[in-house]
């Protein structure tokens, strides 16, 4: 009987040292001579075994109880955990709490499944893994949490936990999404110096418009609020506001969760403006190349924007010189009676250094060489901010680079040395496309590509291409490779065959095919600057019809139906804007020069001279002008080919006419082009409303004139045309949309006012 009341006792105690392990166990330690576990199913013994603190033949005591007992429920492999004492043995009795069979999600279509069985796997909810019910009420408040980002209040997250054999659960979450909350309503109280209309031009939250479906503008969310509520202080700051403040916002959604009304309160204040601006601190002697950086003037009304750049021109001006941790701190003097500010900017250099090592990090594919040769900026050489700017610009230019940041770490214990950590992400290089473009003039246009932009990593170009439509069929192998020397000068090779049907084009009854070779090299002088030379080599093969222009009968009776030629081709390029695909500044120039060498059938010239400005008239609207003059000639006692000829109409030239119809005609009312061509076009681009500042869909208003013309240019002869049209950068392609009304033209001019094209070849 002794023996048995101290066991119960012992188990009693034991109990209630599982329900909490603070409490102090009293009872006198004993010898344990024996272990075992009960109540495990999957786990191992030795699991158990390894976070007891005692074994046997050593003493147990309260204290190494009740850390076994919290060490155990700490795993999160068990629900319940007790020690037992039968004797001097040792009992572990344990609980198990079940494993994950699978995770299903239904429903969802806002948010893609994999996604959240992505989200779900990282916080714990897996096949395989324990289920801990805590677990799966943070899941279904994140999942809910995520939908209502989306606008989707109404949305419904119900999870389901199926007991299985051994010990399992199956979790499925059934998902009922509902519809879209819209924004019904946007109020802002307060303003007095703008409109109400004004200022909700500055949100990208909008009410429904005939675009929401596209911009999805009228689906609330607290991030584009917060960015709204960003864009309206900026608003303000910039016009004189200094003291502009948002007093609070509230967000009401109707009893059925589908229409959102949005309230902002705001604190206009007063407008001032600028009577002093000094600079303090160390300027290092440059106060007059300081002062010259200053946007915002003596007597202007105060602007946060010019303040900003203002003073990030000054941190970019000690950048340059080796200062990598300067600042410029603008301290306000406000008189508020007068509405005056007046600003003194400190000014802290700090310590000048120079780059000890650049590293390079998450380039898994992309060879560290490839990047290194794109920095301007190197090791063992003044910090110098334009060089790292340049540096994070040409990598952003490969193409195959996404998220280039560069952080700035002090050396430790070397106050004059950081080091340079250029933290990139690649994007996919390659590339397989097969498409169906539209146009026109080609009607249905069938596009395939295999394209590798980072060839092996070495940042080299292979591409096979095919573009067939009515009018021309194109099959091309290209390989680029931007760094043949270690100067950085490149090397492309192209090999194209095309073939071209005349007739489809309204040029007559005959088809064009080409096949040429080309070896090309290109030589940077400056970092916009580029000369490239080379050579092609290109056989032409005419085909006619029974109903062949004249011309052409005459030409192949005279040099053949197929001819040879050999060129050298010279060019100069200068390429200043900020993107190639929707630039909004910079001038671009290039001059193309290629002739015959006299060793094959050809004699003949051409030269091609184009240009583009774009000059940004706002933030949001655009000016570009763009104007191309080619000239081609004959020599050696040579005709000039009929196939070399230049002919001008439609989109890429002027709009508003058939394409390639303008200049003279034969006997036939057939084009013949001519030996020069001049076109030129003014456009006015911007934003689509409704869509905020997206660049990838544009508006445009254009005048466009030109012609073809044989000696020189008779600027008598050119046609004009104007209108208004559509580019956007889709997902199936490029779209180029135009509707254009000649203004200048002759009674035998054909007209074609709408024309567009989706997807280009090569």
């Amino acid at each position: 009987m002794a023996v048995l009341r101290r066991s119960f006792s012992r188990f009693v105690l034991v109990l209630l040292l599982g329900l909490s392990g603070s409490l102090a166990w009293a009872f006198d330690p004993f010898t344990v001579r024996d272990i075992r576990v009960v109540g495990i199913q999957r786990v191992d013994a030795g699991t158990v075994f390894g976070y007891l603190p005692v074994r046997i033949g050593e003493t147990l005591t309260a204290e190494a109880a009740s850390r076994a007992v919290r060490t155990l429920f700490a795993t999160g492999l068990f629900n319940d955990v007790r020690l037992e004492v039968e004797g001097d043995v040792l009992v572990v009795a344990v609980d198990e709490r079940p494993a994950i069979a699978s995770v299903d999600i239904s429903g969802a279509k806002a948010l893609p499944t994999d996604a959240l069985l992505k989200g779900l796997s990282e916080m714990g909810l897996a096949q395989a893994r324990i289920f801990d019910r805590a677990l799966l009420e943070r899941a279904e408040q994140e999942i809910r949490r995520q939908y209502l980002g989306r606008g989707l209040y109404a949305a419904r997250v119900t999870p389901t936990v199926t007991p299985l054999e051994r010990n399992r659960v199956a979790l499925s979450f059934d998902i009922q999404e509902g519809d879209t909350a819209r924004i019904n309503e946007i109020r802002i109280v307060g303003s007095r110096a703008f409109s109400e209309e004004t200022l909700l031009k500055e949100m990208s939250l909008s009410t429904p418009n005939w675009l929401s479906w596209y911009s999805k503008a009228d689906q609330y969310s607290r991030e584009k609020l917060a960015a709204d509520l960003e864009s309206l202080r900026s608003f303000y700051l910039d016009r004189g506001f200094l003291e502009m403040s948002i007093d609070s916002t509230q967000v009401a959604i109707d009893a059925d969760r589908e229409r959102v009304t949005i309230s902002i309160n705001l604190t206009e204040g007063e407008r001032y403006t600028v009577t002093s601006i000094k600079l303090a601190g160390s300027t290092l002697g440059r106060d007059a190349e300081l002062l010259n950086l200053l946007q915002l003037k003596v007597g202007e009304v105060y602007s946060g924007r010019k303040l900003t750049e203002s003073t990030k021109a000054m941190v970019d001006l000690f950048g340059g010189l080796g200062y990598a941790f300067a600042n410029v701190n603008p301290v306000p003097e406000t008189d508020r009676d007068k509405r005056t500010v007046a600003f003194s900017l400190s000014i802290d250099p700090g310590r000048r250094v120079y780059v000890r090592r650049i590293n390079i990090s998450g380039n898994t594919r992309t060879r560290d060489e490839v990047i290194r040769r794109e920095l301007r900026q190197f090791e063992s050489a003044w910090y110098d901010a334009d060089r790292i700017r340049l540096s994070r610009e040409r990598l952003g230019r490969l193409g195959y680079l996404d998220n280039v940041t560069v952080d700035t770490i002090p050396v430790p214990d070397a106050p004059d040395q950081v080091d340079l950590n250029f933290n990139v992400s690649e994007r996919p290089s390659g590339s397989f496309m097969v498409g169906v473009g539209v146009s026109s003039v080609d009607k249905l246009v069938f596009t395939a590509n295999i394209n590798q932009q980072n060839f092996l990593g070495t940042g080299s170009t292979l591409g096979l291409g095919l573009n067939t439509g009515k009018t021309q069929r194109t099959i091309e192998l290209r390989n680029v490779d931007p760094y043949f020397t270690a100067d950085g000068v490149s090397r492309s090779i192209d090999i194209i065959y095309r073939t071209l049907n005349a007739q489809q084009l309204g040029l007559g009854d005959y088809q064009l095919k080409t096949l040429s070779a080309a070896l090309r090299f290109g030589v940077p002088y400056t970092e916009v600057d580029r000369i490239s030379f080379g050579g092609v080599v290109e056989q032409n093969a005419l085909s006619l019809g029974p109903a062949a222009p004249v011309r052409f009968v005459d030409y192949v009776n005279t040099f053949g139906a197929s001819t040879q030629a050999l060129l050298a081709t010279l060019g100069w390029s200068r390429d200043g804007r900020d993107s190639p695909l929707t630039p909004t500044k910079g001038l671009y120039v290039g001059v193309n020069l290629e002739a015959t060498l006299p060793v094959l059938d050809l004699r003949f010239a051409r030269t091609d001279v184009a240009s583009q400005w774009y000059l940004p008239i706002t933030r949001d609207y655009t000016l570009g002008l763009s104007a191309q003059l080619s000239k081609g000639w004959a020599f050696g006692g040579k005709e000039y080919p009929l196939f070399k000829r230049y002919y001008a109409g439609g989109i890429g030239s002027v709009r508003g006419f058939e394409t390639s119809s303008l200049g003279p005609r034969d006997a036939n009312a057939f084009p013949t082009g001519g030996t020069g061509r001049f076109v030129a076009s003014a456009e006015f681009l911007f934003p689509i409303p409704g869509l905020g500042k997206d660049q990838t869909a544009r508006l445009f208003t254009f005048v466009d004139v030109g012609n073809v013309f044989e000696d020189r240019p008779d600027f008598s002869e050119l046609r004009a045309s104007t209108g208004f049209g559509l580019n956007w950068y889709s997902p199936i392609g490029p779209l180029r949309l135009s509707l254009g009304f000649p203004v200048r033209k002759e009674a035998t001019d054909r007209t074609q006012r709408f024309q567009f094209q989706i997807g280009t070849g090569f």
